[in-house]
């Protein structure tokens, strides 16, 4: 091979590059097909004569052809999370007055945001290192991914390389507001990359695209999909690249998750989004940035979301709000798994009109037996949909909601169907109204509507279907959290009467469940270990675990901390538990009501004798003791070895610490245990002192001189 056939080789790369990103990205060419044609052609042909020179990034490998037998784990470097929902303006307010008690005055001065749209496609990251393209998988479980790289080197308007245009310098500027509006973000195209850069986008499909891939699909007796966003989930999890490369598959990019070897980083979301479009990345034009004295002209905004998701190709299911500086974001944090620094606004779910064949009704947890409409199959947002909610018995009064109408059904906030209204011009007389059973249509008890309430009840406690949502809430991860212990079990141990009331969990026929299908040794050994550390819970998770109305785990750690054990609250009067602050006469007088019925007072005793915890010891002897953790900060990671995620969170904050959920230079401390991840990197990166459960409870002065 010759200089010149060397040179000519990435001449023809760094032009194909160009007037890709000019096609897809930017949707403005300079060539017509037939001439683009003849310059792939001939880098095709010269790269078939010098194999030798054969390169990853280069435009002619999006054919695909990889075939995986399974797809790897992928851990991201930061959380890649979901977002908490908005459904109105005053959502919208009430969460900027949050963010604005969290910031100090000088910062509130400085809230700004940014409105991005809320893409309806796969989340995907996408790691670059020195310039190119190494690895790309799917949000997975917000922590871990799947590696679809193949794929998604398939997707013509994702840069195998970056800078796009280095050579260039025009060919991106002034291309959308993003560059237009921001300020201070006049970043030039850099001569040289980053040394690392991971980002978050959107691949997603076109409606037009879609209908036609179906269209074709159809017309050959082919697999058709039911809405865009599942045909480019399920295009990016093909294992054979060489299909996904036929897929019409595009990609928006909206967050800087890391960056390193940067001298001018972005300092904030619209900065980050003109930097990525500078790159090369492309952007959505559909973005807007407000200050926090135009937050009236967001909301307002905000509002009409709806007319830009008719006007544009792609599909939405709402927008995204995001405090703009990164360091407010940093400070700001996470509560749970929601960063407290964005939200979704979703408003005005999709509507359809269908027939409401018939009213069931499903008895719950507490024994509320609550309606439900059975619908001729209807699409709403690309969802099929067969049931809705009908609240209570007034809502279907109220509304003259009968079986055999037409109804309105309407995605409540894009998730949850709900029925809205009889379309009543369209009744011809068969219609039939609805009446509330007078009996449980699964153990026959009669059902009581309590005064002045809208709901209605089946009072048995032995009540099968009741006793199963009970047995579900009782060992789930809110009360007693037994790990191997989910739905299935319930459904399966009440149906085949090993569980009469909720204490017997703590006493099940092993014997028998072990001679049951599924049930082998090592299930079983995990299963009594779940059941065996459940009963050393405080016996607030117990209180919690018992469902008793108005009484969460919120109610129920106030509660017990005011007395010593289960049996003291037993004997408490209405009084005394009203005068508890935060507990108020209704909560008092179900906590009595429900203590003074004989089968509870048995039920508790039950517990006690089967060697379940019936005190708040943890919580009470911290309190009575020093407070080794005040002032200090935790943040928890990964799986320890003998205290839930809750558990050692209770223990830190009964000791005076705090716990967030993001590692930053304020963590004193990260609790770390096995598969710990990104936050336990970051922390040795901050140089932030990291324990493990024994350290943690020596700290915690529960361990005195190793013994």
């Amino acid at each position: 091979m010759t200089l010149s056939d060397s040179t000519r080789l990435e001449s023809l790369r760094a032009a194909v590059r160009y007037h890709q990103h000019r096609y897809y990205v930017l949707d403005d060419p300079e060539l017509s097909d037939a001439e683009f044609d003849a310059l792939f052609r001939e880098l095709q042909r010269l790269e078939a004569e010098h194999p030798e020179l054969a390169s990853p990034d280069s435009p002619t490998v999006r054919v695909g052809g990889l075939i995986a037998e399974r797809f790897e784990k992928v851990r991201h470097p930061a959380p890649i999370l979901s977002l908490a929902n908005a459904f109105g303006p005053e959502d919208m307010h009430a969460w900027r007055e949050r963010l604005r008690r969290l910031l100090p005055e000088e910062e509130q001065a400085k809230l700004a945001y940014v409105v991005e749209p809320k893409f309806d496609g796969l989340t995907v990251v996408l790691h670059y290192e020195n310039g190119r393209f190494v690895l790309g998988s799917t949000r997975g479980d917000g922590e871990v991914g799947e590696n679809i790289t193949p794929n998604l080197r398939t997707v013509r308007v994702l840069p195998l390389t970056i800078p796009v245009a280095s050579q260039q310098s025009t060919v991106i500027s002034n291309q959308s507001p993003v560059a237009d509006e921001a300020p201070n973000t006049q970043y030039p195209i850099p001569n040289t990359p980053p040394s690392r850069l991971v980002i978050r986008g959107e691949a997603y499909v076109t409606v037009s695209d879609f209908d036609a891939f179906n269209r074709s699909q159809e017309a050959q007796g082919e697999r058709t999909y039911a809405n865009p966003r599942n045909f480019a989930a399920g295009s990016l999890r093909l294992l054979d690249s060489g299909i996904s490369a036929q897929r019409p598959l595009r990609l928006w990019t909206y967050q800087v998750l890391l960056l390193e070897g940067e001298q001018n980083p972005p300092a904030s979301q619209w900065e980050s989004l003109a930097y990525l479009q500078r790159l090369g990345f492309p952007v959505t034009p559909e973005v807007r940035r407000f200050t926090d004295d135009q937050f009236d002209d967001l909301v307002d905004y905000l509002a009409h979301w709806h007319d830009l998701r008719a006007r544009l190709s792609y599909e939405l299911d709402g927008m995204v709000v995001k405090v703009d500086l990164l360091s407010q974001q940093e400070r700001l944090g996470f509560t749970g798994k929601d960063p407290r620094w964005a939200v979704a606004y979703k408003t005005g779910g999709e509507e359809a009109a269908t027939k409401l064949l018939d009213i069931t009704v499903k008895v719950g947890r507490t024994g509320a037996v609550t309606p439900n409409a059975v619908l001729e199959p209807v699409a709403i947002g690309g969802v099929t949909v067969s049931a809705a909610t009908l609240h209570n018995e007034d809502y279907i009064r109220e509304l003259d909601i009968r079986v055999g109408d037409t109804v309105l059904v309407k995605r409540a906030g894009d998730v949850i169907p709900k029925v809205l209204r009889p379309l009543v011009e369209l009744r011809d007389g068969s219609e039939q109204p609805w009446q509330m059973p007078s009996v449980c249509p699964v153990c026959g008890q009669a059902l009581v509507r309590p005064e002045g309430e809208s709901a209605t009840y089946c009072v048995n406690n032995a009540c099968p279907e009741q006793l199963v949502r009970k047995v579900e809430y009782f060992v789930g991860k809110g009360s007693l959290d037994i790990v191997g212990f989910g739905s299935r079990q319930a459904e399966l141990f009440v149906e085949s009467g090993f569980i009469h009331d909720l204490a017997d969990v703590f006493d099940l026929p092993w014997e028998t469940i072990g001679a049951m299908e599924g049930y082998g040794e090592k299930r079983m050994q995990n299963l009594r270990a779940g059941i065996e550390a459940a009963k050393t819970r405080p016996a607030a998770r117990l209180l919690t675990g018992l469902g008793i109305r108005f009484v969460g785990s919120v109610v129920a750690e106030i509660v017990m901390a005011a007395y010593p054990d289960l049996s003291a609250l037993m004997a408490a009067d209405v009084e005394s538990l009203s005068s508890i602050e935060g507990i108020g006469p209704k909560i008092a007088a179900s906590l009595v009501e429900f203590f003074s019925l004989e089968p509870n007072r048995a039920l508790i005793d039950k517990f006690a004798s089967l060697g379940v915890r019936m005190s708040g010891e943890m919580r009470a002897a911290a309190e009575g003791a020093a407070q080794p953790f005040a002032g200090l900060t935790f943040v928890i990671t990964g799986t320890l070895p003998t205290m839930s995620r809750d558990e050692a969170k209770e223990y830190i904050e009964a000791r005076g610490g705090k716990v967030t959920g993001s590692v930053s230079a304020k963590t004193d401390f990260l609790l770390a245990g096995e598969k710990a991840g990104s936050k336990l990197e970051k922390a040795e990166k901050l140089r932030v002192a990291v324990l493990d459960e024994e350290g943690l409870r020596v700290r915690g002065e529960e361990i005195v001189n190793g013994e």
